[in-house]
C-alpha cells in the first residue's frame, strides 16, 4: 500500500506542473494534498481518472484546504475536527478504511513575528485530542504539513531559526506530545540520524539546489502499525512546489 502526501502550494499551479502525470507515474493507492487554493469549481476537468476524490476546501477563496485521492472508496470520510473555531480553514480530511484511517492535516503557520502562535499551539492541542480518539477506534496514519521542524536534525541551519516559526520550543513540545501519545514518525523512525532530508526550501537564495531546507512534512503512524511499515521517503527531486512529496509503503 502506497501513500503519498504533498504540499502541493495550489492545485491549479501544481496541475499545471505535471501532478498528474506524476500520479500516473507513482501510482499512489492514496494521494493526501495540502494547501490546494482551490474548490472543484476551479478545475475544469476531473482530477485524478481512477480515485475516489474529496474536497474540504477553505472558506476562504484561495487559501489552504486540503484534498484526498484514494483508489478504494472509504467506508466513511470526515471534513474537519468538528470545532467551528478550527474548521473554516479547511484543514482535515479523514478517509476510513477497513483495516485503518488515513488522516491529511495542514497544520496552521505561526507566520512571521510569530503574531499566530498562540492560535496554532491551540490548534495543536484540539487535533491531538481529536487524533487521540480517533486512534481509539481505529489505527491510524496521518500525513500532512505540520509546519514543524521537530528536532535540529530537521532543518540545515536550527542555531539561526531558533525563534521563527516552525521552530520554537512551543511548537517543538507541542510535535514531541503527539508523539508521546502513541504515534511513530515513520521517517525518523527508519532513518535514525540522517541529516540532510528535508521536504521543503525557501524559493529565496538558491536554497533547494544548496539543500538549506526544513522537513515539515510527515507521515505519522499508530504504534500498533509499525510491523506493517516498508519504507519512508522524501521524494526530493520532485518539483512543482516550494514542498516535495514524503511516501509511505505499508504492507
Amino acid at each position: 500500500m502506497k501513500l503519498i502526501s504533498w504540499n502541493v502550494n495550489g492545485l491549479r499551479a501544481a496541475l499545471r506542473a505535471g501532478l498528474a502525470d506524476f500520479v500516473a507515474r507513482e501510482q499512489p493507492d492514496a494521494l493526501c494534498l495540502q494547501e490546494i487554493k482551490a474548490t472543484p469549481a476551479d478545475v475544469e476537468a476531473p482530477v485524478f481518472d481512477g480515485y475516489h476524490v474529496t474536497w474540504n476546501p477553505a472558506q476562504k477563496k484561495g487559501y489552504a484546504g486540503v484534498l484526498m485521492a484514494t483508489r478504494q472508496q472509504p467506508l466513511t470520510v470526515t471534513h474537519g475536527l468538528g470545532l467551528p473555531e478550527h474548521d473554516a480553514e479547511g484543514r482535515v480530511l479523514v478517509a476510513e478504511f477497513p483495516d485503518l484511517q488515513v488522516v491529511t492535516v495542514y497544520t496552521p503557520n505561526s507566520q512571521r513575528g510569530l503574531t499566530r502562535l498562540d492560535y496554532r499551539l491551540e490548534w495543536d492541542a484540539a487535533f491531538q485530542e481529536w487524533l487521540r480518539q480517533l486512534d481509539q477506534k481505529k489505527s491510524v496514519v496521518v500525513c500532512g504539513d505540520f509546519n514543524c521542524a521537530h528536532e535540529e536534525i530537521d532543518l540545515a541551519n536550527p542555531r539561526e531559526n531558533r525563534r521563527n516559526a516552525g521552530f520554537t520550543e512551543e511548537e517543538r513540545a507541542s510535535f514531541s506530545s503527539m508523539l508521546q501519545s502513541g504515534f511513530l514518525d515513520a521517517f525518523r523512525a527508519l532513518h535514525p540520524g540522517e541529516p540532510g532530508h528535508y521536504s521543503w526550501w525557501t524559493y529565496r537564495s538558491d536554497a533547494r539546489a544548496r539543500n538549506i531546507g526544513w522537513r515539515l512534512d510527515y507521515w505519522l503512524v499508530s504504534q500498533k502499525l509499525w510491523p506493517r511499515i516498508r519504507r519512508a521517503s522524501i521524494l526530493s527531486g520532485v518539483m512543482g512546489s516550494d514542498h516535495c512529496p514524503v511516501v509511505l509503503e505499508l504492507e
